[in-house]
C-alpha cells in the first residue's frame, strides 16, 4: 500500500492517492470523517478549526461501500480558500496583488525560511502553505482506512497525552489497555487521568494569555499484533525504523522512542530485557514490554508502546525576533493562525500514520488482493506463530 498527499492550507482542497488497499473492505466516508473531527477537537485549538469543517469525498476506488483494490482518491475542501483566492490563485496574476500576504519575516523553528532558501522563494508563503500541519488532514484519514484494515483483523491501537507542556500524566494503576483508550477518547486533552484534567486546562488557558505555545509527550500502542513482523536482515526493513520515520515526518515531532526508550541509557541489561515465558494457550509472550514490542526490528507479539515527542507549535501570538529576508534587517517574525498546543490532534496523527504503517508492513506480507484472502493469510500465520 502506497500514498500521496498534495494541497496547501489556504489552497482549494486536500487530496490523497492510495493503491494497494484489498479489494472487498467495507468503508464509508463516515467512518473516515469521524477521525477527521477527532484531529479537529481538543483543548487548545484555535480558529482555523472553528472555519473548517473537514468532510472527506471519495471519487476513485470504492463502490456500493466496499473497496474495489484500485486507487482510492480522497478529498477534503479547504472552506477558508474562499478568503484567500487571489493569494493562492493558480494562474498569474497582477504584482500589487503578488505581495498581499507575502511572507518575508521567517518564523523561528518553522519551515518557512530554509524552505524559501532551498527553492529559492521571494515569498515565504509558498514554503509556510505546504508544510503546514494541515497537510496531516489527509494523512489521519489514510490511518482511518488503515485502521479498518487492522480492525479487521484483530488489532487496536490507541494514543493519548503523556506529558503536557511539562505536566506529566499519572496513568492510574490497574487500568487495562482498553479502559485506557475509553477514558482517552472522552477526554479533551487525550489523556487517561481525569483528576488532572482541570490543572492542565487552566495552564493552556495561561499559556494563551502570554501568546505562548507548548509542546509534550504522546504515546501510542498497538495491541494484537504477532510476533515476525519487519525484518532484520536489513536496515531498511526494519519495523520499528520504519515507523520512527513516520513518527519523526509529523509536523513539530523531533524525538521517537520505544518501550522504556532513552531510560535504557540509565539501567542494566538484566534490568532492560524482557524474559521469554511460553504457555499452551498463548505460545511464546514475555514477563515485561520495556523493549515496547520490538527485538531486532521486528515485533515480538508485546503491545508496541511508542512515544513521541512534539515541540511547542513555532507560531506565537507573541513573536520571537526574526529577519527579513528583503533587508537582513531584524523584524518580528510574521504571525499566521496559531494554537496554544495541539497535542490532542497531534496523537491522532500520530496513532494514524502508526497504523498507516503496520498496514503497509501487513499487506506487504500476506497475500492481500482482497479483504478474505488477507484475513485468511493473517489467520492462518498466527495460528503458526502459536504452535512453534
Amino acid at each position: 500500500m502506497r500514498y500521496l498527499t498534495a494541497g496547501e492550507s489556504h489552497g482549494p482542497s486536500l487530496t490523497a492517492i492510495i493503491e494497494g488497499v484489498p479489494a472487498g473492505l467495507s468503508l464509508s466516508t463516515e467512518t473516515i470523517n469521524q477521525d477527521l473531527k477527532r484531529r479537529q477537537g481538543g483543548y487548545g485549538r484555535g480558529a482555523r478549526m472553528t472555519i473548517e469543517s473537514d468532510r472527506v469525498f471519495i471519487s476513485s476506488g470504492v463502490r456500493h461501500g466496499k473497496t474495489t483494490g484500485a486507487p482510492i482518491t480522497l478529498t477534503v475542501i479547504n472552506r477558508d480558500h474562499q478568503k484567500w483566492l487571489d493569494v493562492m490563485a493558480v494562474e498569474d496574476i497582477e504584482e500589487e496583488l503578488k505581495s498581499k500576504r507575502r511572507v518575508k519575516h521567517p518564523r523561528p523553528g518553522h519551515a518557512d525560511l530554509v524552505g524559501g532558501i532551498k527553492y529559492r522563494f521571494d515569498d515565504l508563503r509558498n514554503a509556510l502553505e505546504r508544510s503546514s500541519a494541515r497537510e496531516t488532514t489527509m494523512r489521519v484519514a489514510i490511518g482511518a482506512i488503515a485502521k479498518l484494515i487492522l480492525s479487521s483483523l484483530g488489532i487496536e491501537t490507541l494514543n493519548h497525552v503523556l506529558v503536557f507542556g511539562g505536566i506529566e500524566v499519572a496513568v492510574p494503576e490497574g487500568l487495562s489497555l482498553s479502559e485506557m483508550k475509553k477514558v482517552a477518547r472522552q477526554s479533551e486533552l487525550s489523556i487517561v487521568n481525569p483528576k488532572q484534567e482541570v490543572e492542565i486546562k487552566a495552564y493552556i488557558d495561561r499559556i494563551k494569555k502570554e501568546g505562548d505555545t507548548l509542546g509534550g509527550v504522546i504515546e501510542t500502542l498497538v495491541m494484537g499484533l504477532p510476533a515476525g513482523l519487519g525484518s532484520y536482515v536489513q536496515w531498511d526493513r526494519k519495523l520499528d525504523a520504519k515507523l520512527a520515520q513516520a513518527v519523526l515526518s509529523i509536523n513539530a515531532f523531533k524525538g521517537v522512542e520505544f518501550g522504556l526508550g532513552f531510560e535504557m541509557g540509565y539501567q542494566k541489561g538484566s534490568q532492560v530485557m524482557d524474559e521469554i515465558i511460553w504457555n499452551a494457550d498463548k505460545g511464546y509472550s514475555r514477563k515485561t514490554n520495556h523493549l515496547g514490542g520490538f527485538e531486532g526490528g521486528v515485533t515480538n507479539g508485546q503491545p508496541i508502546v511508542i512515544k513521541g515527542v512534539m515541540k511547542p507549535i513555532p507560531t506565537l501570538y507573541k513573536p520571537l525576533m526574526s529577519v527579513s529576508i528583503d533587508s537582513h534587517e531584524p523584524y518580528k517574525a510574521t504571525v499566521e493562525r496559531s494554537d496554544p498546543t495541539a497535542l490532542p490532534a497531534a496523537g491522532i496523527v500520530m496513532e494514524s500514520v502508526v497504523a498507516t504503517v503496520i498496514a503497509q508492513e501487513i499487506l506487504e506480507t500476506f497475500s492481500s488482493d482482497t479483504m478474505v484472502d488477507l484475513q485468511k493469510a493473517f489467520l492462518d500465520y498466527c495460528t503458526y506463530v502459536k504452535q512453534f
